[in-house]
This record gives structure tokens, sequence and C-alpha cells, in this order.
């Protein structure tokens, strides 16, 4: 069942991929290695993961304004997540998906990791509509 999200940067296109979910905010400066796309923070419950290429589903980012930046150099290396679905979109992640032309989605109209559990892919419309694929 779909779930909507308000778009803050909608994607061109549809945008469909493996769902990454955590349930902690991330921290794209020192959290994330752009190099590589994986996240780095030992404290994090997606240490080892990579978020290149995947929809990743958080419930905010955290951290420096530096880590608009590191956002935007991860699209430019094409090492940042296809999109960002969260709870409420702060500054940072803004900037940072504006920049790198990341899609963005936040205020769900209802619990998106309830709606979404399970899903292992789904897919986002531009007007902000998530679906689980397959």
């Amino acid at each position: 069942m779909a779930i909507r999200f308000e778009p803050v940067v909608e994607p061109e296109d549809a945008v469909e991929a493996e769902l990454l979910v955590s349930r902690k905010k991330l921290s794209f400066l020192g959290g994330v290695d752009p190099e590589t796309g994986t996240v780095v923070d030992p404290t994090h419950d997606l240490k080892g993961e990579r978020v290149s290429g995947k929809i990743l589903l958080i419930p905010g980012g955290r951290g420096s304004t530096v880590g608009s930046y590191v956002l935007m150099e991860m699209a430019r290396r094409g090492t940042a997540p296809a999109a960002i679905l969260t709870l409420e979109a702060e500054p940072i992640l803004v900037v940072g998906c504006v920049l790198g032309r990341v899609p963005l989605a936040h205020r769900p109209d209802r619990d998106p990791y309830e709606a979404l559990e399970g899903a292992e892919r789904v897919r986002l419309e531009p007007e902000g509509k998530v679906s689980p694929v397959g």
C-alpha cells in the first residue's frame, strides 16, 4: 500500500531502488564516507552499509552544516542515495539535496516504518507517493 510524503526536492522521474531503513538520524559529515557512500559512524545502526543508489528512510539528519556539502560531493561522485525519505527535513538535508539534486521527501501521511515494513524495494513518484515494488 502506498504512503504519501511531501516532496521537498522532486525527482524528474520516478525513482525505484532498494530501501535502506534506520530509525536513527544520520550525519553526512563524519558519518558517511563520501568516496564510497558507506556509513562509517561507529554508533549508527547502518555502519558498514552503502547508501549509494538506495532510497534511504531516516527520521532526519543531524550534525554540522558542512554535511550539506558532503551530500553535494557524494552526488557529484555518484555515491549519494537515490533519494531520501525523512519524517522532517531540516536545513542540512534540504540544502545538501538541493545542491546535489538528490530527491528528498518528508512529512509522511502515516508512520513510514510501519507502512514500508518488509519492503525491500520502493518507488518514489515525483508527487511524493512511495510504494513497495515486487
